[in-house]
């Protein structure tokens, strides 16, 4: 699953990233309102987890704007304001769930879950099978299942991780510095060039679809 953390607060951003990652999700994080827009914008999104109290626009005009703008993406509001009319008022601004704090991270975890089930299978069908495909590359986000022409193709967690955010920005351009951000967080060196390598071993992987993750010089990696 990949999710959009708009959280001004270090501690408690650094606190959901890492536990939503030890669950195998890719979590990208911006600290403000607009960045987080622009996040939208660029790239696509199971879930957000928005904070309601944030430097700039508040979380609620942050789902107003993106409402507005199209983007369907579910949002999970954070707040710490437990009140009647601040619910109500995210819940009217475009959010589809609300979580306040302090809160239990196994809740947080369950909401987040639920919210993808339900947009997924809105977006899918009633079967609620949720996957990322070009052609013959298919990617069962429920099942963590990549397909090359019907068969299934062996990964490991990262490279599953991976193709899923490739798929999800399929045209877009992504620089090595947001893939590094976005599957291994702050745990390499943005120097590393483990980005080139899981790139080297997905395309030998997708075998004739390979040359579909284009290199784009001076920019990172775009799945064409």
């Amino acid at each position: 699953m990949n999710i959009l953390l708009i959280e001004d607060e270090q501690r408690v951003a650094d606190f959901i990233r890492r536990g939503l990652k030890a669950e195998g999700w890719m979590v990208e994080h911006a600290s403000e309102g607009e960045q987080g827009l622009d996040y939208m914008e660029s790239r696509d999104f199971d879930v957000v987890v928005l904070d309601l109290m944030l430097p700039g626009i508040s979380g609620t005009d942050v789902c107003k704007r993106m409402r507005a703008r199209g983007i369907r993406t579910p949002v999970l509001m954070l707040t710490a304001l437990d009140t009647t009319d601040e619910r109500v008022a995210g819940l009217r601004a475009g959010a589809d769930d609300y979580l306040p704090k302090p809160f239990d991270f196994d809740e947080l975890m369950a909401r987040i879950e639920a919210l993808e089930r339900r947009y997924c299978s809105y977006a899918r069908g009633k079967s609620g099978r949720c996957e990322l495909a070009y052609q013959g590359v298919v990617f069962d986000k429920s099942a963590l299942r990549l397909s090359i022409d019907g068969v299934e193709v062996d990964l490991s967690a990262k490279e599953r991780d991976l193709i899923a955010f490739l798929l999800s920005n399929q045209s877009k351009v992504l620089s090595r510095e947001r893939i590094l951000n976005a599957i291994w967080s702050s745990q390499e060196d943005p120097m590393t060039n483990v980005v080139d390598v899981y790139i080297g071993r997905l395309r030998k992987k997708l075998g004739h679809y390979g040359d579909k993750i284009a290199t784009v010089r001076g920019a990172g990696y775009r799945f064409d």
